[in-house]
């Protein structure tokens, strides 16, 4: 950095343009200014462009309405859209010269902190400044948010209340290019499910930061000193987040003041009855937004585990007026679990507009496509009594629990989002730019406005599961970080804010930070931990025994039995019953097929287009085997001396590949064992009990890694399978591989040969036969009620294959439709029916090919990367 020294930048902040005078584009300037510094540049602002030659650098930042110093850049070049922004180098006055041009303040903020970003991560920052083409950069998606939850009172005061913790937080979630920052008060329990309630803290949150008029509220053990303490630190992120540019939305998650069966909660509330709780929760909302005007935004669950029973409309009515009643502007977000038409027209009625945010993949991660399908179990059923309070969202909408549901109608009156929910990957590092990058695309399906991403180490000590470690999940000392536990995830954080905003990003924009954290190993680095990063989604789009989060947790999977018994322990199973491995639905049964079905196709000889098992298991291991190969080269390079971020990518890595492993060979004893059942060749429970002491031996290496490195017992709530350590779960796999040899009674004394080859064919080796380079062209959109003409080229492709277009409208209660096309020359054709297409819904539809031997395959189905969407889909015409 010395070599710095003497070298000056001065920046040039024109004062009389609209945007540059505004208090986010001064924090950013003093950000920059404050990287330049610490690399020894001398830095100088000024408001006039520096005559002196040979010094350093100019940058001048203006935006789109200034004079005319732009003229430089075309009409076209000019940013335009919300929140773009140009950076072009050119000379001025023989003065190397940076123009930093934003269409608006957030564009602004963005252009100044992609320089702060090269400055921060550059070994030579002037040559990096100096030598930049240009960046044109716009968003993709309206909406890029991150939520933060307070679940646990005794360890979350501790960041809550840590000013130094939010300047630092918010300022990275600002330099990648979100511009929402959401806090989610209300989340540590829910309501309708959980008994013996203790910790309350912030549950029912209006009480703990704002006092009622015209309410005497109380909260035990609650003073108004701290109250006060609360509403001030509310109000202090609220003002630091929308100094950073990005808006400030606060989650009430519960609505309920007197949790039921909990005779033992801290923080009981009094003063609250039938007739006055409705009324009150509408004033206090009124009340919170006047004061705490730097909330910009709330989000709602209006479903019965905010503790109202359904059906609450009525409940809903008057609270809904407490945002109108403010009398200010409200980014007014509702939960759309159980939301149904009348519960819409409800909030429609107030007057203020709305988003839902629907969940992206039930609780949890999957690969970055919207489910083709959800899985039987959350198809709509005639309301029950015997459902109680939650009547309307485990009945008639339950379909609305896990996905968008039936909300995409064209003529919504209100806007969607998405939430990523962390029950796939909590702990682990993640980050794999392709994903990311395709999560950036699907993120406006069919007109929606974006992502809210659930950040690593939600609902950690949720539940009060607290431990002595805390919040960092790490025993070994050299690898805690404690209040900057979030620091290990700033690669995820990176790449999620910056391919939202931008989907085709220069790749620039994430390897930089990781040449500066690895170097030499940073290309190994970045590999590796791609092709780790896509075994848990994988894994959860194949096999889901549970949609919920606070019930499954594939990261230390508690090993669901592939042998049935009649006692089973406790564990995450919400969906097909009898509760084993074979039996667990994919959480995309339209593209991936379950094992037992899976099994029973193939004797039947009935193949479908589905991604098998044995499929599934095949990408499981390549991706793991591709992880550790490249952590190998990074490993080399890197050489003895380890810091501790790569060490903590290291373990996660081989973590995840070795999770990998387990599955893959799992997945294949599970099918070995399925087909032993059906066909009874001992040849097959043998084959099955290879493959599964295969997984055995991948998951004793997992806890070997993690051994000494992570505490214990890792804590996401209060059940076995949502606390502990990998070295927990062996005993249940030893058991079950156990059960699994004393099945040869099943094994048959005659057995047919031709199920045997059939079988051992399917469990060996999946032999497609690809239809080479076919070519479709997606109708840009459609008119309702008209026909809609789709073909298929299929050039040099034989005769015999016939094609059949699979398609439903997008809503996830509906079923698809299937249509055989018709043969024309090297070209396939049919035509979607007006009867069809005269309802409120845009379309999704793919093709399934069939071989003359047999043999099917989805299109357009899958890439390399898993990160596509696998098939297509069309919207009517606006």
């Amino acid at each position: 950095m010395e070599k710095n020294i003497g070298k000056i930048i001065t920046l040039v902040q024109k004062g009389n343009d609209k945007s540059t005078s505004k208090e986010q584009v001064s924090w950013a300037v003093d950000y920059f200014k404050d990287i330049l510094e610490k690399k020894w540049f001398t830095v100088n602002v000024s408001d006039e462009i520096n005559n002196k030659k040979g010094i350093g650098l100019t940058i001048i930042i203006e935006d789109t309405q200034s004079d005319p110093s732009t003229d430089f850049l075309s009409k076209e070049d000019q940013p335009i859209a919300p929140e773009s922004f140009v950076i072009e180098r050119v000379t001025v006055k023989d003065q190397p010269t940076l123009f930093v041009i934003g269409a608006d303040v957030r564009g602004l903020v963005y252009a100044i902190l992609e320089l702060s970003d090269i400055v921060q991560n550059a070994t030579d920052p002037l040559q990096e400044l100096l030598n930049l083409t240009r960046i044109k950069e716009q968003p993709a998606n309206p909406i890029r948010s991150v939520k933060r939850l307070f679940v646990n009172e005794k360890l979350d005061k501790s960041w809550f209340y840590d000013k130094d913790f939010w300047r630092e937080y918010l300022s990275e979630l600002a330099n990648q290019r979100f511009n929402r920052f959401s806090l989610a008060l209300g989340m540590g329990y829910d309501l309708g499910h959980d008994p013996d309630i203790k910790d309350f803290y912030f549950c029912f949150a209006y009480p703990f930061l704002v006092s009622v008029p015209g309410y005497k509220v109380n909260v035990s053990d609650l003073s108004e000193d701290e109250r006060n303490k609360n509403l001030e630190t509310l109000r202090f992120i609220g003002q630091e987040t929308k100094r950073r540019g990005l808006e400030f939305q606060v989650g009430i998650w519960t609505q309920a003041y007197e949790p039921e069966d909990s005779p033992d909660i801290r923080y009981k509330i009094s003063g609250l009855n039938e007739e006055n709780h409705a009324p009150y929760c509408r004033d206090a909302l009124k009340t919170l937004l006047t004061e705490c005007p730097e909330i910009d935004g709330l989000t709602i669950r209006v479903h019965y585990e905010s503790g109202i029973p359904e059906p609450a409309h009525l409940f809903w009515k008057v609270v809904l007026e407490g945002p109108a009643l403010s009398g200010r502007p409200v980014n007014l977000d509702l939960h759309p679990k159980g939301i149904d038409d009348e519960l819409l027209q409800v909030a429609e009625d107030n007057g203020i507009p709305f988003t839902i945010s629907p969940k992206f993949w039930a609780e949890h991660m999957g690969l970055p496509y919207h489910q083709a399908e959800i899985r039987e179990t959350e198809l709509p059923i005639e309301p029950n009594p015997e459902a109680g309070k939650m009547i309307i969202t485990t009945t008639s909408r339950r379909f609305t629990r896990y996905g968008y549901a039936d909300f995409f109608k064209e003529d919504r009156n209100y806007d969607i989002f998405f939430r990523i929910w962390p029950g796939t990957q909590r702990v682990l590092l993640w980050g794999d730019p392709e994903m990311a990058a395709e999560y950036g695309r699907a993120g406006s399906f069919c007109g929606s406005t974006g992502v809210e991403l659930m950040e690593p180490l939600s609902f950690k000590s949720r539940k009060t599961s607290e431990t002595t470690t805390g919040r960092d999940p790490y025993v070994d000392p050299s690898l805690r970080l404690g209040l900057q536990d979030w620091r290990k995830y700033l690669y995820s954080y990176r790449l999620w804010g910056r391919l939202l905003y931008n989907p085709d990003a220069n790749p620039e924009t994430w390897r930089r930070y990781l040449r500066n954290e690895f170097q030499t190993a940073a290309d190994s680095c970045e590999s590796s931990l791609k092709y780790a990063s896509k075994i848990l989604p994988l894994f959860t789009v194949a096999h889901s025994p549970s949609v919920a989060n606070n019930n499954y947790w594939p990261e230390i999977y508690s090993n669901i039995m592939i042998v049935d018994q009649e006692e089973k322990p406790a564990y995450h199973c919400d969906g097909r019953e009898p509760a084993t491995f074979n039996h667990v639905s994919p959480l995309d049964p339209g593209l991936f097929y379950r094992v037992d079905e899976f099994t029973e196709d193939m004797i039947k000889d009935q193949i479908s287009s589905k991604i098998s098992p044995i499929e599934t298991a095949n990408l499981l291991e390549e991706f793991a085997s591709l992880a550790t190969q490249h952590l190998s080269d990074a490993t080399k390079a890197i050489g003895k001396h380890q810091e501790p971020s790569f060490r903590r990518l290291a373990i996660d890595v081989k973590v995840q590949s070795g999770l990998g492993l387990f599955f893959a060979n799992k997945f294949r004893a599970g099918t070995a064992f399925a087909f032993f059942e059906k066909v009874g060749d001992p040849e097959l429970l043998n084959q099955a009990l290879t493959y599964y002491r295969a997984a055995k031996i991948a998951w004793e290496q997992v806890v070997d890694v993690t051994k000494d490195v992570y505490t214990d017992d890792i804590t996401f709530g209060y059940v076995p399978f949502m606390r502990g350590h990998w070295a927990d779960r062996v005993q249940a796999i030893e058991d079950d591989i156990a059960n699994m040899e004393k099945q040869m009674d099943l094994a048959k004394k005659e057995v047919s040969l031709e199920e045997v080859e059939r079988a051992k064919k399917w469990l060996f080796q999946i032999q497609v036969d690809n239809v080479s380079s076919c070519e479709h062209t997606p109708p840009t959109e459609f008119q309702r009620g008209d026909d809609i003409k789709i073909a298929l080229e299929l050039p040099n492709a034989s005769p015999e294959v016939n094609v059949k277009l699979k398609y439903r409208q997008v809503n996830q209660a509906q079923s698809y439709q299937s249509l055989t096309m018709e043969r024309q020359g090297e070209r396939v054709v049919t035509k979607i029916p007006s009867s069809y297409t005269d309802s409120p819904y845009p379309l999704v539809y793919y093709f399934e090919i069939e071989t003359a031997d047999n043999q099917k395959q989805m299109y357009p189905g899958f890439d390399n990367s898993l990160c596509n969407q696998p098939y297509f889909s069309i919207r009517q015409s606006r």
